[in-house]
């Protein structure tokens, strides 16, 4: 028999069972799985059989279990079932992803009478970093940043114990062996404290920022309703306005601040423990000055270290038991919880570099001894439109894999430039790695290669094809081109829109062709030009472009995409209305000399992306003019729609055109009448923090996503009926809008279409990397 986990205490388990049966025989690691054997009655084996994946332990996920049947043989006298040493060999599983905390070594953590009270590394088989700590497969101590503890006798003894829940736990450890906590300051210097604990939660609750190590990278916390320390982060970090998550010790501490069902709540409660979007409440932002200013939606998570929980521990009083996380009391601590990586740049994760690259950001540093591996950065995730979905997949989902239609070669896809992820698939999985980051800066640049590198190595997969964006200037096209000379194999150069969809349809195993719908910021186009909006249909390693979205010009270039005005300023030109740009837009300097340059063309190439819609709809109601961060107009303009509830759509508010152009300018048109007669606040400063929002606004914003879905759905249905496609499959970031995807999900579904959305993959470019390798297999 063989089956393919590794890493979440099977090996104890089988053992336990076989025991429990009275079967002889053996169970061992090797790089391909577990591999074991059994000998009894028909009977007993049959119930092991049975019974061997219906109860497996909480982190085992059993892929495939092959088994074949061998010559039975006489045990010998006193022989019983036991668990053999682990082998070398050609690695045909993967990795498990980190976990956290397990209510077992809770109970633990907060017994006064057990050795491991307080104790910060706490963890078992069934919970506590893997992934970010495996250097190599199998997993075994040797293997990981743990083989530096020895174990001392009573760790030693559970770990060699099969009824133990720590037998062969890899990070098994104490305060006696194991890795221990130190404080730092800003320079490096070791505090003088008696407990690292007790200092941080004082330094935290005075409001100081605190850089704490945790497991995939550092974070930067400080007390969420500390409106000044709040303040000071984002000076420090330079994060304006970009929204910042908040961690809890239970649900019941954000209890009033935001708003969530039975589906958030599994989720914040879940092992992985990612950080998910929920709607706020009519008090967060005043209890949470400053953490998301202007949106609607909070990031929130719960607590997944045994450091995490020792924090809220102190907080508390120290309580005995575990009791009292789920007890609700007044205003409870929460702390507002960002990755340590300043300006862009990769997670943090080593010590030194803290120091150094966190200097002028932390007040002091939380450390420990235990080497990250692998960054891994927190996972976001929200739920909508057919169920929970990656915003982005990271730490307690990486590396598991995503299980393809079928197999095929081995490829090494490289994603984009933003949000940049790795893919490797080995036969039908795809291990999609974790979040990277947008490719601007050179420490992420190095941190793609180290990514690309680790994941080729540890699964020992040599790639027959390499992938990536057809973009020549990103630097992810560029290695991507490097590697495949080095490794002399293919380069296959993918369409930006072409992989999203095809990611989408990897995922749900749609070995078919399929009608898809990309929506998006700006990606190249096959004809050179920046794409958004297309209407493609899909069949094997290819696509036609069926239609698109009739173009706005980029007024300024690239620099439009930042700055929402001029979107807005392009679809007052495309309406013969450009003598209104230089008296809306007064407070933008350049504005008076825009519709020349518009007129002349200058600069101005024009895009079919939606998101650039999204963006002239914001600045033509004033809501941002000047974004401080990616996709930050559309974010509010969504907030503002939620805000205000269903509306009905425009019922001239497009049009379709004979080659299947899907022109949105009615839909603007109507948007700039609305703003310009509203009597509402004038456009603010580009300087300003928060946009005034005049009374206006919720219901134009509502308006217009009803008529975007329903233009879409107008769009989409006749293409869908002469293709003859029942599929219909949308990615691009602009799938992340709710509101849209609610609506034109319910439109297209109850005229019968199948309606594929992504889920184990974001929407956004983080999912390209899984589109890019699903095509790339499927090329002659």
């Amino acid at each position: 028999m063989h089956g393919q986990v590794q890493g979440v205490g099977f090996r104890p388990y089988v053992y336990g069972l076989a025991m429990e049966l009275g079967l002889t025989g053996w169970v061992c690691n090797d790089a391909a799985g577990v591999e074991l054997e059994v000998q009894g009655g028909p009977a007993a084996v049959g119930a092991f059989l049975r019974r061997l994946p219906a109860e497996a332990p909480p982190l085992a996920r059993v892929d495939a279990i092959e088994t074949t049947e061998a010559e039975s043989k006489p045990p010998d006298v006193g022989q019983a079932f036991t668990i053999a040493p682990s082998r070398a060999g050609a690695v045909r599983t993967g990795i498990t992803p980190d976990a956290a905390v397990c209510p077992a070594c809770l109970e633990e953590l907060f017994d006064p009478a057990d050795r491991r009270y307080r104790y910060p590394f706490i963890n078992c088989t069934h919970c506590g970093p893997r992934y970010t700590l495996t250097r190599a497969l199998p997993y075994d101590r040797p293997n990981t940043s743990m083989a530096a503890f020895i174990q001392c006798p009573p760790c030693q003894h559970e770990y060699d114990n099969p009824a133990d829940r720590r037998f062969h736990a890899q990070p098994n450890a104490c305060p006696d062996c194991g890795p221990s906590l130190s404080l730092l300051t800003p320079d490096g210097q070791p505090l003088p404290v008696a407990d690292p604990i007790v200092e941080a939660v004082r330094r935290l609750e005075a409001g100081e920022i605190l850089a704490v190590k945790g497991l995939g990278g550092f974070h930067l916390l400080c007390d969420a309703r500390n409106a000044d320390s709040v303040a000071r982060l984002r000076a420090r970090k330079h994060r304006e306005e970009k929204p910042l998550a908040v961690m809890a010790a239970n649900p019941r501490a954000l209890a009033g601040l935001v708003e969530f069902g039975d589906a958030e709540e599994q989720l914040l409660r879940s092992r992985d423990r990612p950080i998910v979007l929920l709607r706020k409440g009519p008090g967060c932002d005043a209890a949470l000055p400053g953490v998301a200013p202007g949106l609607a939606w909070l990031g929130a998570m719960l607590a997944y270290t045994p450091l995490h929980y020792l924090l809220f521990h102190e907080a508390a009083g120290r309580p005995a038991g575990t009791s009292w996380l789920e007890v609700e009391g007044a205003d409870p601590w929460l702390l507002v919880c960002t990755s340590a990586n300043p300006g862009g740049e990769p997670l943090v994760i080593d010590n030194g570099e803290a120091v150094a690259r966190l200097a002028g950001i932390a007040d002091a540093l939380l450390v420990h001894d235990r080497d990250i591996v692998v960054r891994c950065d927190d996972p976001v995730i929200r739920v909508g439109a057919g169920g929970a979905s990656f915003l982005r997949r990271a730490r307690g989902y990486t590396p598991v894999p995503i299980r393809l239609p079928r197999g095929g070669p081995s490829v090494l896809a490289l994603g984009a430039w933003l949000k940049n992820t790795v893919c490797l698939t080995r036969d039908d999985q795809a291990f999609l790695s974790q979040h990277i980051g947008d490719l601007d800066n050179a420490a992420t640049c190095r941190s793609l290669d180290e990514t690309a590198r680790h994941l080729v190595e540890i699964l020992e997969i040599r790639p027959a094809r390499i992938a990536c964006d057809r973009h020549p200037d990103f630097y992810s096209s560029q290695l991507a081109a490097a590697m495949a000379q080095d490794l002399d194999v293919p380069l296959i150069r993918v369409q930006h829109h072409h992989a999203h969809l095809a990611a989408v349809q990897a995922e749900h195993g749609l070995d078919e062709p399929v009608l898809g719908v990309a929506m998006d910021g700006v990606g190249l186009g096959s004809d050179g030009t920046p794409w958004g909006g297309e209407l493609l249909r899909l069949e094997g390693a290819g696509f036609e472009r069926l239609g698109h979205i009739a173009p706005l010009v980029l007024a300024g270039g690239d620099r439009a995409a930042r700055e929402p005005w001029r979107m807005a300023a392009s679809a007052l030109h495309a309406l013969g209305r450009g003598g209104e740009i230089a008296t809306r837009f007064c407070d933008q300097p350049l504005a008076p000399r825009l519709p020349e340059l518009l007129e002349r063309g200058i600069n101005s190439p024009p895009t079919t992306s939606l998101g650039r819609h999204f963006d002239a709809a914001a600045g033509l109601l004033g809501i941002k003019p000047v974004q401080r961060f990616e996709g930050q107009a559309a974010m509010l303009l969504e907030g503002l729609a939620a805000q205000h509830g269903p509306a009905d759509p425009l019922p001239n508010g497009w049009a379709i055109d004979a080659d299947h152009t899907l022109n949105l300018l009615p839909l603007l048109a109507w948007l700039a009448d609305r703003a310009a007669h509203s009597g509402g606040s004038p456009p603010p400063s580009p300087n300003s923090k928060h946009a005034p929002e005049g009374r206006h606004q919720p219901r134009a914003a509502a308006v217009f996503h009803a008529t975007l879905a329903a233009a879409l759905a107008d769009w989409i249905r006749p293409v869908a009926e002469l293709t003859g496609i029942g599929h219909l499959v949308f990615s691009g970031g602009c799938v992340l809008n709710q509101v849209l995807m609610t609506d034109l999900e319910r439109r297209l579904t109850a005229s019968g279409y199948d309606v594929h959305l992504p889920r184990l993959a974001p929407a956004n470019d983080g999912g390209l990397s899984l589109g890019q390798a699903w095509i790339a297999m499927n090329a002659r």
